[in-house]
Formats: C-alpha cells, structure tokens, sequence
C-alpha cells in the first residue's frame, strides 16, 4: 500500500480521482474522507491534511523570555481545546491519517510544491506516520492530467525544502514570541495590559511605513508657477514646465502674444508590448488597482480557484510560461468558453502560440495561467479574479498595441508652448485585456506647421510640489518584495497584523501614534529589529538550506543576534512600558475637532481610572472646557461641526442599539425635544425586548 498524503480535503479527491480514474472508493474515518484507489494494480490510499497539523510550542516553562527550548506538537495540543465541547478540528485528521498509515511502504508528498508544502508532509511522515520510504508529486495544477504525470514521475522528498520550512518557522517563532513577549511585560510594568507582536519581517514592515509617515510630516511643499494658453481647445503649457519665481512666470505671460504660430508637429508611432502574466505580487496589485482587493483577499481568492482546477499554483513568483503547460491546449479550451471564444480564436488561427514573458522565475512552479477547465458556480469575487487571470493570459499571446505620440510646439509672441497627446492606432493586446487596459488617450486636433492659431486664456496657476503618496496595502507588499523582505506567501499576512495591532491604519496607510512610537521606541533600544539587512540575511540563509546547507547553523545564527537583541531590554522594562503608553494613548484617545472656547487647542476623548469617558481640551489646564459624553459607548469624530453651536459633531456607537449622531453641546437647540425623544425611544426598546422574548 502506498500513502499519499494532500494538503486540504478538496485536493484529496481531486488526486484520488486523478489517479484511480473509475476505481476509487471514498471511505471515512473520524469523519473525515479518504480514498482507496486502484492503479496499475497496486492499492493506494490517499488522505489530506488540514494545513498545518503541526506547530511549534514552548517545551517548558512559563511565559518568560529569552526562550529557545521549542518542539513540534499536534496543533490540536497546542490550540487545544480547554473549556470546549468539542476538540480542535484538526485532531480528526491527524486521527486518521495515523489509523491508516500502518502497513505503508511508501509515503507520497502530495501537498503544495512550497516550503510550507514540504513541511506539512515531513512533519506528517515522520510523526503521525513514524517515518519511512518518502517520495514527492511536484505539480502546478490540480488538473487529471498533470496528476496523473506527477505521480507517475515522483521522485525523492525534496527533504532540503522541508528543513528550510522548518528553520523558517523556528526563527519566527524565536523572534515573533520572545520579542512579542518583551515588548507587552515592558508595558505591563506600566500598568497596561496590550497585546502587541513584531517579528523579523514585521518590524522593518513597519520602519518602511513609519519612514514615509515622517518624510510626509517633514515635508515642506514649495511653490512653483505654471503658464498656460489654449488653442482649438487644447491647453499648451510653457515649454519650460514650472517656474521657481513668480516673476519669471508673469514676464513669460507678458511675452507671449496670440496669434501663435506652429513651430512643429511631431507624431511618432511606437510599440507598447503586453504586460507579462501574473506571479502573485503583480495579481495582488492588479487587482487592488481595478477591484480593491486587498492582498490577502486576493491570495485566498486565487487558492480557491486552484483548488476548484481553474488556475496554477498562485504562490509564485515566475512570469514564465513555458511551452509544457501545452498553451495551445489551454488556449483552445478556452475558446469553448463564450467569454473568451473570440480571443482565442483569433489566436490560433493566427498561430499566436508564443507568449510574452517576464524577466522573474521560480524554480518551483511557472506564472499563474487558466487550466482551461470550464469554472462553475463561481462567487462575484472568485468569477472577476478569474476573468482578470485568464485575460491577462491571452493578452500575452497578443500583438503589441501600435500608439501614436503627439507633440504640438507654438510660438507665442517670444515664448514657446507645447502640448502632447496619445492615441491608440492599432489595439492590438488591449482588445484581450479589455475592460482592464488603464490607457491615457489624448487625442490632439490638426496642427500644421507655420499655421497661424489663435490662443486664447492666457494665465498663470501657482501650484505647491506634493508630499511622497502613502503606501496602499497592494503597493507595500509589492515594495517589501522589491527589497527581499518576506515570502510571496507571507507579506500580505504581515501587512494585516499591523493593521491588526492597531500599529498601521486607513486604505493610504498611515502609521497611527502608537505604531510609531513602536517605530521611535525600537529604532532607539533595538535597532537591529527594524533592520532590513538582517532579515534580508535570514531570508538568504533560508534559501541556502533549500540548497542544501545545514539549517542549524542558521538557526543557531538567528538564535545568538536575537539573545542580543533582547538583552537591551533587561532593566530597562519600565522606561520602555512608559513611551509605548504614550503612543497607546494618543491611539485611543481620538481628536473630535478644535476647541470652541480656546480656539487653539483640540477636544478628545478622555478616559478615567474608573472607566468613564468624556472630552476635553488639550489644552488643559489653561483651557478646562469638558463635555459628558454616553458610557459604555465608542465614539467616532465625523470631521464637521454642529451648526448652531459649532461644537464638533461625533457618532455614538452601543452594542446592540442603534447608532446616532449628536454635537457635544448640552445646552444646544438641537437637543431640546431630547428628552421626549428619549422616553419613547426607551419605550420602544422595551417592546422590542419584549417582543424578543416572547412576551406580549
């Protein structure tokens, strides 16, 4: 008998089917499937995974740090199950797996052909099953066909990538918990209990962020002049764009004259190729730019559709399609599809077979392309991503677009005007990837050299340079990518836990107050932690494992800089608590708007030992205005002002009611039928509550 071990359920079956063909039975245990499959005369069985079925927890001790002494347990022993009905659901099938491995005389890796991959087979190999013969399927697609080679071409456990996975997730674990852990005693020994993380790829995530928050906030914006005119409704600008001096911009105004006259007409034809296909960082931004995905989404979105057949693996990072995959074959599948009949059709009857490429490669798997299988019952989301995939696809194949670039240069009394334009010749590429193409199309009327024009609105716009634009979450993975920070598989995640601990915030990501007295605080006692040359190291020693170096030098490496590290935080536990409160606090207590009574400073929420709320100035104590405000509530600043008492206007938000808006004013007209308001509202709270129980 021969094991065959999956990731997830809905892989199981589609290997099963793969390989038996019509000779499979589907079996259960534990309540969960498994297959016996006939092939070529030998029996196999083929279980799944749930993911990871193993995790890393501490062997001993409390929750201390430095802490180093780690083993791999059943994730069900570790997430566990204390005070719950029912055990962790991954423990059914590890329950089951270890039933009917007994008897195996070869265990095949069928899982994703990753590190993380690799590393759920191995741990299930060697712990459920107690080790034994290993050997490894390597696809790219869950289709029949390219299973079924798999399997007949498998060959050693790749066992380099699974001791990389391995080292990976011990030196996270290192990182994650002993820095985690210093940072949230530092600020329990100021009083606060805060859950807070940073990690290797974290912490430089976020000097990324906080580097780009400070170069905004120091940002002087400078002045500049722009002179412009406008002929057959085409608006010219002054050949020498913008003017540093506003003098020099009103004396080029007085220089200039209409009639103009046309010094020349340049149009220049030009080639702009298809865009390469996908690897994952390139989707993600794809599909933030025309869908507002976020990255994680994305990722989850592109693994459902690979577990449904429809796509490759999404985890990579090639822009390569080589002639293997049998592009013709996808290509005419695709023709049956009535979306994309037409595309395909003119692609092969031209015999346009050959796609653009892009310079990036992954030695495990190619660019995310279509199966060509036909997708059904496909989710609004799931249905636009894999349009998006499968254009982007076909685009490859197509002609370049033919575009013309236009120039017109005037003469206006002494000075010199111009204005530029695109146009579209030939499609080309743009008609597959339509309605996705982002063209600039400026077309430009007739000009001819020597003509006379009249011109008309002659003036001069001051305008100010502009700050460095936030980071996007699409934007930031594609920019920690650039710089070797993180996986394909982990970067989205990470941008998330920022958001998630309060750290980062809004869909331009900005640094709240108290990421960035994380940022301030680290780069002072710890700088190595926001380094991106360390985790760049740690990332390259990753790669070296896989290539066949041993994985504990690396982790023993990782091991010594972080005992480094955390010894910058021995006694000094109260002074960091201290600032990081700072920080929090400025993140919880909102600005509602400016002071009324002051006039210089800002009202914000303000909490007391005992737990109430209410606003005051920070201003105090030269300005002791305060408002009350509801308990037990959270109070969102709406950014405008009451009209009658010019107080800021708030939204108060209760669990279980409904939400309104008031101003902070006590006194103001708008609240003087509050009162009648109130009783029949409590009124009908309580028929409601009646009506909930059943009671008339």
């Amino acid at each position: 008998m021969k094991l065959v071990i999956c990731e997830k359920p809905s892989v199981a079956q589609k290997i099963a089917h793969a390989l038996g063909k019509e000779k499979v039975s589907a079996k259960s245990l534990y309540g969960v499937p498994y297959y016996e499959v006939e092939r070529d005369g030998q029996r196999l069985v083929v279980v799944s995974a749930a993911g990871h079925l193993y995790t890393l927890r501490q062997k001993s001790g409390s929750g201390g740090y430095p802490v180093f002494d780690v083993e791999w347990a059943p994730v069900y022993e570790v997430e566990g199950s204390e005070g719950k009905k029912e055990p962790h659901f991954s423990k059914k099938y590890l329950d089951a797996i270890a039933s009917v491995a007994p008897g195996a005389e070869e265990y095949v890796c069928a899982c994703d052909f990753d590190v993380e991959g690799s590393l759920i087979g191995y741990n299930i190999i060697r712990f459920a099953c107690g080790g034994g013969n290993a050997t490894r399927m390597k696809f790219s697609a869950l289709t029949p066909g390219e299973l079924d080679e798999a399997f007949a071409k498998r060959g050693a456990f790749d066992l380099q990538n699974a001791l990389a996975g391995e080292a990976r997730h011990i030196l996270d674990w290192f990182y994650g918990i002993n820095l985690s852990r210093a940072l949230m005693s530092s600020i329990r020994s100021a009083g606060k209990k805060q859950i807070m993380s940073i990690g290797r790829v974290q912490g430089p995530a976020l000097a990324i962020l906080a580097k780009r928050e400070k170069e905004i906030a120091s940002f002087v914006p400078k002045p500049y002049w722009e002179v412009s005119c406008t002929a057959k409704k085409v608006r010219f600008l002054h050949e020498r764009g913008r003017f540093e001096k506003k003098e020099e911009a009103y004396a080029a105004l007085s220089s200039s004259g209409t009639p103009g006259v046309v010094q020349k007409v340049e149009r220049k034809e030009y080639l702009q190729p298809p865009p390469p296909p996908f690897d994952l960082t390139s989707l993600q931004l794809e599909a933030y730019r025309l869908f507002n995905f976020q990255p994680a989404g994305t990722l989850e979105l592109a693994q459902s559709l690979y577990e449904a057949s429809l796509i490759s693996y999404p985890r990579t990072s090639s822009q390569k399609l080589p002639a293997r995959l049998g592009l013709k074959r996808i290509i005419e599948q695709l023709g049956r599809q009535p979306a994309y009949s037409s595309i395909a059709s003119r692609l092969l009857s031209q015999n346009r077979l050959s796609p653009l490429e892009g310079k990036k490669e992954d030695p495990a798997h190619p660019a995310i392309h279509p199966t060509g299988l036909p997708p059904k019952n496909l989710s609004e989301k799931q249905a636009k991503l894999y349009d998006l995939i499968v254009k982007r696809f076909l685009s490859c194949f197509e002609q370049p677009a033919v575009r013309e670039a236009q120039k017109i240069s005037i003469l206006s009394g002494t000075e010199g005007y111009v204005a530029s334009g695109n146009k579209t010749v030939k499609p080309g590429w743009f008609e597959a990837y339509a309605p996705y193409t982002k063209l600039e199309e400026a077309l430009l009327p007739e000009f001819s050299e020597g003509e006379r024009v009249p011109l008309f609105g002659f003036k001069v716009e001051e305008k100010k340079t502009q700050p460095p634009k936030r980071y996007t979450p699409a934007s930031i993975v594609s920019e920690l990518e650039k710089r070797g920070l993180g996986t394909k598989a982990t970067r989205a995640a990470i941008i998330e836990t920022l958001f998630k601990r309060g750290y980062v915030d809004g869909k331009s990501i900005k640094v709240t107050p108290f990421g960035m007295a994380l940022y301030e605080l680290l780069s002072k006692v710890a700088p190595e932690i926001m380094d991106e040359e360390l985790t760049r190291k740690i990332e390259e020693e990753m790669e070296k494992i896989q290539d066949g170096e041993n994985e504990r030098r690396a982790i023993e490496d990782g091991k010594e800089v972080l005992r480094q590290i955390l010894s910058k935080f021995e006694g000094k536990e109260r002074a960091i608590g201290s600032e990081l409160m700072a920080g929090l606090v400025k993140n919880e207590s909102p600005i509602l708007g400016k002071c009324v009574r002051c006039g210089s400073g800002e009202l914000r929420v303000i909490q007391t030992k005992q737990g109430k709320q209410f606003v005051g100035c920070t201003a105090y104590p030269s300005c002791t205005a305060i408002y009350p405000l509801p308990q037990n509530a959270k109070i969102v600043p709406l950014g405008k002002t009451c009209e009658l008492c010019k107080t800021p206007r708030i939204e108060v938000v209760r669990k279980g009611r409904r939400n309104f808006e008031m101003c902070l004013e006590t006194q103001c007209e708008t609240k003087k039928d509050w009162g009648k308001k109130e009783k029949g509202s409590a009124a009908a709270d309580r028929r409601g509550k009646e009506r909930r129980e059943g009671r008339k």
